[in-house]
């Protein structure tokens, strides 16, 4: 749309509906303006072109504009949140324009004005949101150093977050944990590569992201005089993006904003660390190709309720080191099972929904009854509930008791106030229950046409006309009439007033029964604009009970992802992993939680160790053996027990971890120009700059994308940086067998394998792991498997037997220590020792000639 549309010379030119449009859609120029005309919202100009486009929906044209017609676009006003959840799904905002004015009494076009902004970041209508996962609204904003400040607000729960990062990969990881559904940016933010696949991202002013004004803002939010108490006082660069935040969603909300009461910062200290390679090779909540199935939060999500499960995917992505916290959620999950409380805690949590996004709506006053009915469901629970885990001594289940208390108050009012299945909207009435305001239930009673007045008057005008088979109804066309027969005309009364004549009968309308209609047509005006101001008081009542609404909703959530994880690990044989406070990884009979549930076949369960004597296993065997199955499900496993959940092991003993790093295989990243190996090396790199003696490292086949000595030499240094620079705890799987070596020359080094048998040219794979390396790589055999044409295989196996029998590259094991000595950079020569000692300055020439005969019998 062109600026000087907007220009007021322009708008002056236009009819008077399209000025009112116009300067409503000036305060909002890059975003869409559902305008509202009678059934429908309409769009204009190059929003009515765009809709058209995003929302597959018929363009027209109305009028003109400086000669050309008005593009033109609408949805019916009943339907409109299903296309606002469409828009906001592809990123879009919209604002609502509403009629506020009185058709009635206005001169020229009702009065209209933006009464909301719908944003991705900023939804709460339950139609537009996905139940079982948090929408957040995120914004950035980064220095001249380098470094990020983050900010992120669920505006349906009011956690408001902030978090600095140190560097691009740090600030990539940590958009990859929040997929932010709207994103915020500084205009002269430069880095737009690291944002621009994320589908709602807004531009915003310079000005916006000031520290100053972010502080205040804040203080004014929070009702405090400062920030230090919320320990997020010296994060500088977050607050910045904190203020433009809140800025944003107050423009967006237009209300007070009471359910967002702090804000926390996040700090590496208190998590187990995950780079961005991690989360997407572990496999979260999200597959390799995109999808949601086959993954962790996919095994272990079986949650009662929408918050509970948005919650367990929060601790998937958020692992902590807090031993204290992990081991009350373990000993509460423990309880559970001991008390076998899962089955009647599922029906109770199930009934009590979504509590956490109810309570938002309340905040902001955009609640819908179904919600409060839903708040009363809600509150039955508790009773029950209360009961049960009231006789608990555990420390987290008294915690959540206390914090779930009945609260009889509310729970009254509600029952009160809201019939049992109220309507979907406030506006269709119906939703006050009847007994609760005595004004209403007059203004109803007339308006369902008060049937005992009508009756009384009935009864009367039959003994006054003598007409007994006088009627009184009523249709919509003429209102209320006294029906008589033809036959009966002559008895009726002069003060009679006819109304309506029909074939066989006459109708007439007295002062009495037409002062009757007057009521009750207005009755139902009345009623319904008062049962409104009782439902907006409604409001204003719940206010003082939000606080004890968050907390239940935060209680209940925890119960819920404790219940599912007691019974996921009764179902699935888990056991309660020990969580110490040394440096050792030992895992008895571990599983992979996900492969193991879609395989046919019987999963073969293998051990880990890693201790100061085993800091790197070095895993060798064949493609398809599962050495990537098997390092995954050790990353897995000590991150589901840094989550609180049990594992899939027989036992596990689970030391300190500070993060986990994989680098499992790589794809070429063509839009950044990055090949494989560029990928993989850039992963590499990532590892070897970041990781710790405390952190846990799956390394996987490095090396293979360039040649043979250069990838050899590679994973060769690779591995000796990890574990003598580094001392991490390392998982190294890899097809190079002159690796292998090192474990004899190297401590804390042990060479482990998978096991594969080989007959007649086939390969039948065990997926055991033994201790000591493997003997071949039974590669050929594998692409045999795969369907490789016979005649290839043979022509390789050939190929194989000549480059086995060529000493430069053969496998034997003084071949092998030969390369090692090479790689491990192997003692000076006779010669270079004597060459190393000569100024050839200094000799003369007979001193020379001897040198020379010297060096060649040396050589």
């Amino acid at each position: 749309m062109s600026a000087n549309l907007y220009s007021e010379d322009n708008i002056k030119q236009q009819t008077p509906m399209m000025q009112q449009y116009l300067r409503i859609k000036a305060q909002h120029p890059d975003i869409l303006l559902f305008y509202r005309m009678g059934d429908f919202y309409e769009l204009f100009f190059d929003d009515a072109i765009r809709s058209a486009e995003l929302l597959d929906i018929s363009q027209t044209y109305r009028g003109k504009a400086g000669g050309e017609p008005i593009p033109m676009a609408g949805v019916p006003y009943h339907a409109v949140e299903n296309y606002l959840a469409r828009l906001v799904q592809l990123g879009e905002s919209v604002a609502i324009c509403e009629q506020v004015g009185d058709p009635a009494t206005s001169k020229g076009p009702v009065e209209r004005k933006v009464v909301r902004i719908v944003t991705p970041g900023t939804i709460t209508d339950e139609a537009l949101l996905k139940e079982r996962q948090d929408n957040l609204l995120v914004s950035v904003y980064k220095n001249p150093q380098g470094r990020f400040g983050v900010a992120y607000l669920d505006i349906n729960s009011g956690r408001f977050n902030v978090v600095e990062c140190a560097d691009n990969d740090a600030f990539k990881s940590t958009l990859q944990r929040l997929n932010p559904a709207e994103l915020l940016y500084p205009e002269t933010f430069a880095d737009m590569a690291l944002i621009e696949h994320i589908k709602g991202t807004r531009r915003r002013p310079e000005w916006e992201f000031d520290l100053d004004t972010a502080v205040t803002a804040l203080c004014q939010q929070f009702g405090t005089q400062d920030l230090i108490g919320f320990g997020v006082h010296e994060a500088k660069l977050a607050l910045t993006a904190a203020g433009c935040l809140l800025q944003y969603v107050k423009d967006t909300q237009r209300t007070a904003l009471p359910h967002i009461k702090g804000i926390s910062l996040e700090q590496d200290t208190q998590a187990v660390v995950l780079d961005s390679a991690t989360r997407k090779n572990l496999e979260l909540t999200q597959n390799l190709s995109g999808g949601l199935e086959n993954t962790l939060a996919a095994v272990l999500d079986k949650t009662a309720t929408p918050m509970g499960s948005r919650l367990l995917k929060r601790r998937i992505h958020n692992p902590i080191r807090c031993r204290k916290e992990l081991n009350l959620r373990l000993n509460a999950i423990s309880t559970i099972i001991d008390q076998a409380w899962h089955m009647e805690l599922q029906p109770l949590l199930r009934a009590v929904g979504d509590v956490e996004r109810i309570v938002a709506r309340l905040a902001l006053g955009n609640a819908r009854p179904r919600d409060l009915s839903r708040l009363r469901a809600a509150l039955e629970q508790l009773p029950e509930l209360q009961n049960m885990l009231a006789t608990s001594q555990c420390q987290r289940i008294k915690q959540i008791a206390t914090a779930s208390h009945p609260n009889d108050e509310l729970l009254q009012l509600l029952t009160r106030a809201i019939v049992d299945n109220p309507p979907v909207l406030i506006r269709d009435g119906g939703v006050i229950a009847e007994g609760y305001n005595d004004e209403l239930d007059h203004w109803r009673n007339l308006s369902q046409g008060a049937t005992d007045v009508l009756t009384a008057m009935e009864e009367r005008e039959r003994e006054s006309t003598g007409i007994s088979t006088l009627k009184i109804g009523y249709n919509k066309v003429h209102g209320f009439y006294i029906d008589i027969s033809r036959a009966n005309s002559h008895l009726v009364p002069s003060h009679y007033i006819r109304r309506q004549t029909l074939k066989n009968n006459e109708r007439y309308i007295i002062p009495e029964l037409k002062e009757h209609e007057d009521k009750v047509l207005g009755s139902q005006t009345k009623a319904l604009a008062l049962e409104k101001q009782l439902y907006d008081e409604l409001f204003t009542l719940i206010a003082p009970h939000l606080d004890a609404l968050q907390q239940l909703a935060a209680a209940l959530s925890e119960l819920d992802v404790l219940n599912n994880l007691a019974e996921r690990a009764q179902t699935l044989n888990y056991a309660k992993p020990e969580l110490h406070e040394g440096d050792g990884i030992a895992i008895s009979e571990g599983r992979h939680p996900v492969v193991e549930q879609v395989m046919t076949d019987p999963f073969i369960a293998n051990p880990v160790e890693l201790n100061n004597q085993r800091r790197m296993l070095m895993i060798t065997g064949p493609n398809m053996g599962g050495k990537s199955t098997y390092m995954r499900q050790t990353a897995l496993i000590v991150l589901m027990a840094h989550i609180g959940s049990f594992v899939p092991a027989a036992q596990a003993k689970v030391g300190l971890v500070d993060r986990i790093f994989t680098r499992i295989g790589a794809s070429d990243d063509l839009a950044s120009g990055r090949s494989t190996f560029m990928v993989e090396m850039t992963e590499t790199a990532t590892i070897l700059n970041n990781a710790t003696a405390h952190s846990l490292v799956l390394m996987d086949e490095i090396g293979r994308g360039t040649s043979t000595y250069d990838g050899l030499s590679l994973a060769y240094a690779t591995a000796d940086y990890l574990a003598h620079k580094i001392n991490a705890k390392t998982l190294f799987a890899t097809h190079y067998f002159e690796l292998t070596e090192l474990a004899e020359r190297e401590s804390g080094l042990v060479n482990v394998h998978l096991d594969a048998i080989e007959h007649n040219d086939t390969i039948a794979f065990m997926h055991k792991v033994l201790e000591g390396p493997a003997s071949k790589s039974f590669g050929l055999q594998v692409a045999a498997l795969a369907g490789v044409p016979k005649a290839v295989i043979n022509s390789a196996k050939r190929k194989l037997k000549q480059l086995e029998q060529q000493p430069a590259i053969n496998a034997n094991t003084s071949s092998t220590q030969a390369q090692l000595d090479l790689l491990a950079e192997p003692e000076p020569s006779e010669v270079e020792n004597e060459l190393s000692n000569i100024n050839p300055d200094d000799l003369s020439p007979r001193q020379a000639h001897e040198l020379l005969y010297r060096l060649k019998e040396l050589l």
